[in-house]
Protein backbone atom coordinates (compact mmCIF):
# COMPACT_ATOMS: atom_id res chain seq x y z
CA UNK A 1 0.00 0.00 0.00
CA UNK A 2 1.43 3.35 -0.92
CA UNK A 3 1.64 6.22 1.77
CA UNK A 4 -0.85 8.43 -0.50
CA UNK A 5 -3.64 5.26 0.13
CA UNK A 6 -2.17 4.78 3.87
CA UNK A 7 -2.79 8.77 4.42
CA UNK A 8 -6.46 8.24 2.75
CA UNK A 9 -7.88 5.60 4.89
CA UNK A 10 -6.23 6.97 7.84
CA UNK A 11 -7.87 10.28 6.95
CA UNK A 12 -11.30 8.83 6.66
CA UNK A 13 -11.18 6.91 9.54
CA UNK A 14 -10.49 10.42 11.56
CA UNK A 15 -12.73 12.74 9.91
CA UNK A 16 -15.29 10.77 10.48
CA UNK A 17 -14.35 9.74 14.47
CA UNK A 18 -14.17 13.92 14.86
CA UNK A 19 -18.01 14.00 13.37
CA UNK A 20 -17.17 14.95 9.65
CA UNK A 21 -20.00 13.48 7.45
CA UNK A 22 -19.03 10.24 6.43
CA UNK A 23 -19.76 10.87 3.05
CA UNK A 24 -17.55 14.22 2.64
CA UNK A 25 -14.57 12.36 4.60
CA UNK A 26 -14.91 9.65 1.83
CA UNK A 27 -14.96 11.66 -1.36
CA UNK A 28 -11.59 13.50 0.44
CA UNK A 29 -10.01 10.38 1.28
CA UNK A 30 -10.72 9.34 -2.84
CA UNK A 31 -8.76 12.94 -3.32
CA UNK A 32 -5.77 11.36 -1.26
CA UNK A 33 -5.80 8.03 -2.59
CA UNK A 34 -2.56 7.14 -5.42
CA UNK A 35 -3.20 3.68 -6.66
CA UNK A 36 -4.22 3.18 -9.75
CA UNK A 37 -5.29 -0.63 -8.86
CA UNK A 38 -4.18 -3.13 -6.28
CA UNK A 39 -5.42 -6.40 -5.00
CA UNK A 40 -6.92 -6.60 -1.55
CA UNK A 41 -8.79 -9.29 0.15
CA UNK A 42 -8.47 -12.18 -2.59
CA UNK A 43 -9.91 -9.23 -5.05
CA UNK A 44 -8.76 -7.48 -7.93
CA UNK A 45 -9.63 -3.58 -7.74
CA UNK A 46 -9.18 -1.43 -11.03
CA UNK A 47 -9.83 1.94 -10.25
CA UNK A 48 -8.17 3.78 -13.15
CA UNK A 49 -9.26 2.24 -16.73
CA UNK A 50 -6.74 2.76 -19.81
CA UNK A 51 -5.09 5.63 -17.47
CA UNK A 52 -8.45 8.35 -17.92
CA UNK A 53 -11.33 6.71 -17.15
CA UNK A 54 -12.31 6.90 -13.32
CA UNK A 55 -14.50 3.86 -11.54
CA UNK A 56 -15.12 6.18 -8.27
CA UNK A 57 -17.61 3.99 -7.18
CA UNK A 58 -15.02 1.29 -6.59
CA UNK A 59 -12.87 3.12 -4.95
CA UNK A 60 -15.41 4.27 -2.98
CA UNK A 61 -16.79 0.52 -1.83
CA UNK A 62 -13.07 -0.27 -0.89
CA UNK A 63 -12.52 2.62 1.31
CA UNK A 64 -15.80 1.41 2.75
CA UNK A 65 -14.70 -1.51 4.05
CA UNK A 66 -11.82 0.21 5.62
CA UNK A 67 -14.33 2.43 7.37
CA UNK A 68 -17.00 -0.92 8.67
CA UNK A 69 -18.48 0.38 11.53
CA UNK A 70 -18.45 3.45 10.86
CA UNK A 71 -20.93 4.32 7.80
CA UNK A 72 -24.45 3.46 8.29
CA UNK A 73 -25.54 0.15 6.25
CA UNK A 74 -28.24 1.83 4.79
CA UNK A 75 -27.02 4.58 3.57
CA UNK A 76 -23.55 2.78 2.72
CA UNK A 77 -25.54 0.31 0.48
CA UNK A 78 -27.72 3.24 -1.03
CA UNK A 79 -24.34 4.50 -2.61
CA UNK A 80 -22.85 1.62 -3.88
CA UNK A 81 -25.81 -0.38 -4.83
CA UNK A 82 -28.01 2.74 -6.37
CA UNK A 83 -25.36 5.59 -6.85
CA UNK A 84 -27.36 7.49 -4.28
CA UNK A 85 -25.69 9.89 -2.05
CA UNK A 86 -26.74 10.11 1.48
CA UNK A 87 -25.97 14.26 1.06
CA UNK A 88 -27.20 16.61 -2.12
CA UNK A 89 -23.23 17.73 -3.64
CA UNK A 90 -23.24 20.75 -6.55
CA UNK A 91 -20.92 19.17 -9.10
CA UNK A 92 -18.63 21.74 -7.68
CA UNK A 93 -18.69 20.51 -4.42
CA UNK A 94 -18.19 17.16 -5.21
CA UNK A 95 -15.24 18.08 -8.12
CA UNK A 96 -13.24 20.00 -5.31
CA UNK A 97 -13.95 17.18 -3.15
CA UNK A 98 -12.09 14.43 -4.90
CA UNK A 99 -10.04 17.46 -6.62
CA UNK A 100 -10.35 18.47 -10.55
CA UNK A 101 -7.90 15.32 -11.89
CA UNK A 102 -10.03 12.96 -10.58
CA UNK A 103 -13.18 14.45 -11.95
CA UNK A 104 -11.74 14.96 -14.85
CA UNK A 105 -10.92 11.11 -14.81
CA UNK A 106 -14.39 10.26 -13.49
CA UNK A 107 -16.23 12.45 -16.35
CA UNK A 108 -14.12 10.31 -18.90
CA UNK A 109 -15.64 7.15 -16.95
CA UNK A 110 -19.55 8.33 -17.77
CA UNK A 111 -19.35 9.71 -21.01
CA UNK A 112 -16.78 6.65 -22.07
CA UNK A 113 -17.69 3.39 -19.79
CA UNK A 114 -21.40 4.26 -19.12
CA UNK A 115 -23.25 6.03 -21.18
CA UNK A 116 -21.19 3.68 -24.30
CA UNK A 117 -22.59 0.76 -22.34
CA UNK A 118 -25.99 2.37 -22.50
CA UNK A 119 -25.54 3.02 -26.21
CA UNK A 120 -25.47 -0.55 -26.94
CA UNK A 121 -28.37 -1.62 -24.62
CA UNK A 122 -29.96 1.73 -26.60
CA UNK A 123 -29.51 0.29 -29.81
CA UNK A 124 -30.05 -3.90 -29.14
CA UNK A 125 -33.71 -2.62 -27.45
CA UNK A 126 -34.15 -0.61 -30.53
CA UNK A 127 -33.69 -3.13 -32.73
CA UNK A 128 -35.93 -5.83 -30.62
CA UNK A 129 -38.62 -3.91 -30.77
CA UNK A 130 -38.53 -3.71 -34.68
CA UNK A 131 -38.07 -7.25 -35.01
CA UNK A 132 -41.28 -7.73 -32.75
CA UNK A 133 -43.22 -5.36 -34.71
CA UNK A 134 -42.36 -8.04 -37.51
CA UNK A 135 -43.67 -10.97 -35.38
CA UNK A 136 -39.98 -12.14 -35.13
CA UNK A 137 -39.31 -13.46 -31.27
CA UNK A 138 -35.88 -15.14 -32.00
CA UNK A 139 -32.91 -12.48 -30.57
CA UNK A 140 -30.17 -14.15 -32.72
CA UNK A 141 -27.91 -12.16 -33.98
CA UNK A 142 -29.54 -8.93 -32.59
CA UNK A 143 -26.49 -8.09 -30.04
CA UNK A 144 -24.23 -8.35 -33.30
CA UNK A 145 -26.44 -6.84 -35.48
CA UNK A 146 -26.22 -3.62 -32.43
CA UNK A 147 -22.68 -3.69 -32.98
CA UNK A 148 -22.92 -3.25 -36.47
CA UNK A 149 -24.92 -0.67 -36.59
CA UNK A 150 -22.62 1.24 -34.26
CA UNK A 151 -19.27 0.19 -34.51
CA UNK A 152 -19.31 -2.08 -37.88
CA UNK A 153 -18.14 -4.68 -36.96
CA UNK A 154 -19.69 -7.85 -34.61
CA UNK A 155 -18.86 -8.06 -30.65
CA UNK A 156 -16.17 -10.80 -31.30
CA UNK A 157 -14.58 -9.10 -34.17
CA UNK A 158 -14.17 -6.16 -32.07
CA UNK A 159 -13.11 -7.78 -28.96
CA UNK A 160 -10.53 -9.50 -30.81
CA UNK A 161 -9.10 -6.03 -32.78
CA UNK A 162 -9.18 -4.74 -28.89
CA UNK A 163 -6.74 -7.68 -27.50
CA UNK A 164 -4.45 -7.84 -30.58
CA UNK A 165 -3.99 -3.99 -30.15
CA UNK A 166 -3.47 -4.20 -26.80
CA UNK A 167 -1.46 -7.32 -27.01
CA UNK A 168 -4.12 -9.23 -24.99
CA UNK A 169 -4.37 -13.02 -24.64
CA UNK A 170 -7.33 -14.21 -27.06
CA UNK A 171 -9.03 -15.80 -24.40
CA UNK A 172 -12.55 -17.37 -23.76
CA UNK A 173 -13.75 -15.42 -21.24
CA UNK A 174 -13.40 -11.68 -20.26
CA UNK A 175 -12.84 -10.49 -16.72
CA UNK A 176 -14.99 -7.33 -15.91
CA UNK A 177 -11.63 -4.73 -15.77
CA UNK A 178 -10.77 -6.11 -19.49
CA UNK A 179 -14.83 -5.39 -20.11
CA UNK A 180 -14.00 -2.18 -18.79
CA UNK A 181 -11.54 -1.59 -21.10
CA UNK A 182 -12.98 -2.98 -23.65
CA UNK A 183 -15.88 -0.68 -23.42
CA UNK A 184 -13.56 2.59 -23.33
CA UNK A 185 -11.90 1.11 -26.40
CA UNK A 186 -15.18 1.19 -28.12
CA UNK A 187 -16.27 4.40 -27.25
CA UNK A 188 -12.57 5.78 -28.80
CA UNK A 189 -12.75 4.05 -31.91
CA UNK A 190 -16.19 5.03 -32.62
CA UNK A 191 -15.43 8.36 -32.20
CA UNK A 192 -12.34 7.94 -33.95
CA UNK A 193 -14.00 6.34 -36.92
CA UNK A 194 -17.79 6.91 -37.31
CA UNK A 195 -19.46 9.74 -38.94
CA UNK A 196 -19.27 12.89 -36.74
CA UNK A 197 -23.67 13.72 -37.06
CA UNK A 198 -23.65 10.00 -35.76
CA UNK A 199 -21.05 10.02 -33.03
CA UNK A 200 -23.63 12.89 -31.64
CA UNK A 201 -26.79 11.43 -32.22
CA UNK A 202 -25.43 8.07 -30.77
CA UNK A 203 -24.19 10.19 -27.65
CA UNK A 204 -27.57 11.98 -26.89
CA UNK A 205 -29.18 8.90 -27.18
CA UNK A 206 -27.04 6.76 -24.57
CA UNK A 207 -26.95 9.49 -22.08
CA UNK A 208 -30.67 9.54 -22.68
CA UNK A 209 -30.81 6.25 -21.63
CA UNK A 210 -27.94 6.44 -18.65
CA UNK A 211 -30.20 9.62 -17.35
CA UNK A 212 -33.52 7.87 -17.62
CA UNK A 213 -31.73 4.83 -15.31
CA UNK A 214 -29.89 7.24 -12.92
CA UNK A 215 -33.27 8.46 -12.37
CA UNK A 216 -35.35 5.32 -11.68
CA UNK A 217 -32.62 4.46 -9.42
CA UNK A 218 -33.23 7.38 -7.39
CA UNK A 219 -36.71 6.83 -7.62
CA UNK A 220 -36.51 3.24 -6.31
CA UNK A 221 -33.89 4.39 -3.57
CA UNK A 222 -36.42 6.77 -2.45
CA UNK A 223 -39.26 4.25 -2.45
CA UNK A 224 -37.13 1.71 -0.71
CA UNK A 225 -36.20 4.31 2.08
CA UNK A 226 -39.90 5.36 2.82
CA UNK A 227 -41.11 1.96 3.57
CA UNK A 228 -42.31 0.84 6.63
CA UNK A 229 -39.29 -1.11 8.51
CA UNK A 230 -40.77 -4.76 9.85
CA UNK A 231 -40.81 -3.16 13.39
CA UNK A 232 -43.19 -0.46 12.84
CA UNK A 233 -45.67 -2.59 10.87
Amino acid sequence: MSMGDAQAIQQLKSAIAEGRHWYVALLEAIKLWASTEEDYNGRHYKYLIDNEAFDWLILAERLCEEADGLIPEKERSDLLFFDQAPIELTKDEFKNLIGASKYQAYLNYLYGILAEEFLILAITEEIRKRQRVLGLVNDDGVVDEAYQRIYGATQEELLRRFRKERHYPQLRSTSLSELNELTYWLFKYRVKTRDKSCVASDTKKALAKLHGLLKLKSELAGSLSSRPSADKE
